[in-house]
């Protein structure tokens, strides 16, 4: 297990300084690093159908951006090249561990880990994110400049999937070497190039924004069909002017769609979905026998790790009927506050013992539904799938 040092402060110190805030060089964050993969693993990876990849080039300042998966890396040059592979933590064990430090941030938040391998002079131009990262420099080395959010500066598109902005002055430029640690918050202008045969870990937080989230839950109106009530006007009277859309009837059209969003139980199903549901594809085993209700009480009576696949998304609110809604995956689930304990478990943790779920076995419906989420290999049992 990996383990985190911020430059000596504290995570609150972190989170009221820097989260959100400005950029970050962490020397030395993780001491004595060690690589979960390497360019070979990282490689075949790529060559996956269902794993998102692409592999950049800036031979003579002409770029490009080619996605995988891929047959072989002839573009992968000696020279300015990167390769980089989306959500490595849905499909390596190992990797995904590189995550759990910062689980400092909630759940929901978390996005993916992403890894790029880089030859020297390989990168893929300065440019802007909207979302938070922490980027952590394993083999090689990388040279980073970090520059201010700066609303004048200009975006231009190299080609179709490779968006760059004009250059910048930064308030970080730094050479980061294995363990270094580089945290960037959303729109701040950053540039990174390998000094040498370099991989990069880069740990990604979700940054949503009011487009995506009202598109959603319309989305979810329409799914569920919901949303039905419609504008009424039985109080209008004559007016002077018919063109005129008056204070009142904006005032009842917005009100109308407030209305939808004030439907706690719809907003907080569809909020579930929603934050719950993995961008990418995973590397989920389904087993082909399934476990009973049975074999799963007698299994958590036993000594036995029970840990949650690398990738999956699980959160969970208080209902106002007291229920428990507990989203895993984009699916939801309602439970009772007597299964709280085992909730929190199932969300906070991603290895747990069975001695945790000792109480568990006393509420049929978490234990149905542990059963369940097991089957489907969302949950795991790692000593019972060697």
């Amino acid at each position: 297990m990996y383990e985190l040092n911020i430059n000596g402060m504290s995570i609150s110190d972190f989170l009221s300084e820097y989260w959100q805030k400005k950029p970050l060089l962490i020397k030395g964050g993780f001491a004595n690093f060690e690589d979960p993969l390497d360019p070979e693993e990282l490689a075949g990876l790529a060559m996956e159908e269902s794993i998102e990849s692409r592999l950049v080039t800036n031979h003579e300042d002409a770029w490009e951006a080619h996605h995988g998966p891929f047959e072989d890396f002839t573009l992968l040059s000696d020279t300015n090249s990167t390769l980089l592979v989306q959500a490595v933590d849905h499909w390596h064990p190992t990797a995904a561990e590189l995550i759990e430090p910062f689980r400092f941030i909630p759940n929901w938040r978390i996005d993916d880990l992403m890894i790029s391998y880089s030859t020297p002079g390989g990168g893929v131009g300065p440019h802007l994110d909207q979302y938070d990262v922490f980027i952590i420099q394993g083999l090689g080395k990388r040279h980073w400049r970090v520059g201010l959010p700066n609303p004048a500066l200009k975006e231009f598109a190299q080609n179709k999937s490779l968006l760059q902005v004009e250059a910048f002055e930064a308030v970080i430029d730094a050479v980061l070497e294995p363990g270094d640690i580089l945290y960037i918050p959303p729109g701040h202008p950053h540039e990174g190039y390998a000094v040498e045969n370099a991989l990069n870990y880069s740990v990604g937080f979700r940054f949503p924004n009011q487009r995506d989230l009202i598109s959603s839950f319309a989305d979810h109106l329409i799914d569920t069909e919901q949303g039905k009530v419609r504008y009424n006007d039985p109080e209008i009277t004559e007016r002077d002017s018919v063109g005129l859309l008056s204070d009142t009837e904006i005032s009842k059209i917005r009100n109308l769609i407030i209305a939808t969003l004030n439907d706690s139980g719809s907003f907080q199903d569809w909020l579930g979905k929603n934050l719950s549901t993995p961008k990418h594809d995973m590397d989920l085993y389904e087993l082909e026998e399934s476990y009973t209700v049975e074999d799963i009480v007698e299994i958590l009576n036993d000594d036995i790790e029970l840990y949650r696949a690398g990738g999956v998304r699980a959160i969970y609110q208080i209902m106002e009927d007291n229920l428990i809604l507990l989203s895993i995956n984009g699916e939801n689930h309602h439970l009772t506050l007597d299964n709280l304990e085992n909730v929190k478990l199932l969300c906070d943790e991603t290895e747990m013992n069975s001695d945790q779920f000792e109480k568990s076995q006393h509420w049929l419906d978490f234990i149905q539904l542990l059963t369940n989420l097991i089957n489907e290999g969302i949950y795991y049992f790692p000593e019972m799938n060697d």
